[in-house]
């Protein structure tokens, strides 16, 4: 059967899954946004729906200084015993696991890992447990280190060893355990998170190896791929479905300029097949937007999105910088109330900014508000952001001259005005209609007669334009102001469609 890459738009990157019976759950990497680490639920693999976040106290975790792009990296999702398990490296910080009996529930405090290295995974035999990560045991080379610990402390039982050593990649990271047959192997990846990177795999006889490099390394990679449709694939987890086929989850990207993405890494599905007894990713070893698999059921068409402000309790689809300030939200009634904050995204903190992620290149969003600013600054609107330096505010202002819609463009040191309309007091609605190339903002006053307000690229908007930037496009409504004011913005529609 025939389905359509990527199974989790947007930016959804270092996926990783678990089987439960005929159930499928599936952990991304967040990075600086909070609640941290979604948890995707699926019965087909193809369909999949966000039913909660593992990391949902923000007390238990230090987001309030998380650089760009830091936070929280490299989920790993296994179950074991009735119980669903995750662990992760907090940027900075070291390497923690939660869990919990319902991944779509409220997940445990994090218990902290006394193993260093990052992209750390878990692996279950005979009541024991291990941890794997990329920490060099030796100096100056490149390994992948086994540990036991205990698993309600998180202390290391034993001193660990260093398995393998890659392919020579470079890079060496997310690492993988699986007990397949008669051989252990381990996947991992290598060759950075960009163009070069990869999936490679090594299998031994012995938990704790020797373990040899398969000789078909990498076993997933599009270095080579001509066509420029997918670039960037690796970073994945093995598993064999409830009919016994095997399969990869791994990130990707998909371009929109050149050699450009805004959306940022994606989560791919890829065929596995084994051939002398190692595992052969998809055809010719590369990740494709159409792939053929043995599924069981059809891919659904696009959907739409919509907040129900009638419930105080966000959907776990909601998004916020670091640490929000619970205070300056508010929802219930049909509406969701944000209170306009001096904070503003170059700051590096928490923007007063609820946000979803970019569901695909051709996505909209709508909004329909009412906001009376009272000081010169207030503002209040949608806003398109990649990072702190690199994004765009589509937003009602005041200014020295009277109450203006204006959208303004941000990239790095970069700054243009693309519109400026007078507009008065009463409800405002407000469209972003997003193609590969082009984000195209309107309005209207009345909710149905809609008026072009102005255009920007997505270029500016690019991983790669911005630099460092393990992250993608998130789109929300936003609230600022200069000074501390008594403007509100009341919000009674947010909807996204794609």
């Amino acid at each position: 059967m025939k389905y359509q890459n990527p199974i989790v738009k947007g930016f959804n990157p270092d996926p990783s899954v678990c089987r439960v019976g005929e159930d499928y759950y599936l952990v991304t990497s967040s990075f600086e946004y909070f609640p941290g680490i979604p948890v995707y639920h699926s019965r087909d693999l193809v369909n999949w729906e966000q039913i909660g976040n593992c990391i949902q106290d923000i007390e238990d975790f230090p987001f309030q200084n998380v650089a760009d792009s830091g936070g929280v990296w490299a989920p790993t999702i296994r179950y074991e015993n009735g119980t669903f398990y995750v662990t992760a490296t907090f940027d900075a910080y070291g390497n923690f696991m939660v869990h919990t009996e319902n991944p779509g529930g409220t997940w445990s405090k994090p218990v902290w890992v006394k193993a260093g290295g990052i992209d750390p995974s878990l692996y279950f035999e005979n009541g024991k447990t291990y941890y794997c990560t990329n920490q060099s045991l030796h100096p100056g080379q490149e390994e992948i280190s086994l540990y036991e610990i205990d698993l309600e402390s998180g202390e290391v039982i034993a001193e660990g060893k260093a398995i393998w050593n890659g392919t020579g990649g470079g890079h060496l990271e997310a690492p993988h355990i699986y007990h397949i047959g008669e051989w252990y192997y381990l996947l991992a990846a290598e060759g950075g998170t960009f163009f070069n990177h990869m999936a490679t795999a090594a299998r031994s006889r012995s938990l704790w190896g020797p373990y040899e490099s398969c000789p078909d390394n990498p076993i997933l990679t599009n270095i080579h791929d001509t066509s420029k449709a997918v670039l960037c694939a690796g970073h994945g987890d093995l598993f064999c479905d409830h009919r016994g086929n095997w399969w990869m989850v791994h990130l990707a990207v998909r371009l929109s300029r050149r050699t450009m993405t805004h959306l940022g890494r994606e989560t791919f599905l890829t065929p596995i097949s084994w051939e002398n007894g190692w595992p052969k990713a998809g055809s010719g070893k590369k990740a494709a937007l159409e792939c053929e698999g043995p599924l069981w059921a059809e891919q659904k068409a696009c959907s739409v999105w919509k907040a129900d402000f009638n419930r105080a309790q966000w959907e776990p689809e909601w998004i916020f910088l670091r640490s929000p300030q619970r205070d300056r939200y508010r929802r219930g009634k049909g509406y969701l109330e944000l209170y306009p904050s001096p904070v503003h995204f170059p700051d590096g903190k928490n923007p007063v900014f609820a946000a979803i992620r970019q569901p695909d290149f051709g996505c909209g969003l709508e909004t329909a508000f009412s906001f009376e600013p009272c000081e010169i600054g207030d503002e209040a609107g949608l806003a398109v952001v990649l990072s702190s330096q690199f994004y765009y505010r589509f937003v009602k202002k005041r200014t020295g001259e009277g109450d203006f819609l204006v959208l303004e463009k941000n990239a790095e040191d970069m700054y243009q005005r693309a519109c400026e309309i007078s507009v008065s007091s009463g409800r405002l609605c407000l469209k972003i209609q997003a193609d590969k190339e082009f984000y195209h903002f309107s309005y209207s006053t009345d909710g149905e007669t809609y008026f072009e307000a102005a255009k920007a690229s997505t270029r500016f908007l690019a991983c790669e334009v911005s630099g460092r930037c393990f992250t993608g496009t998130v789109m929300g409504l936003y609230a600022a102001s200069e000074q501390e004011t008594g403007a509100v913005m009341r919000v009674c529609l947010f909807e996204s469609r794609r």
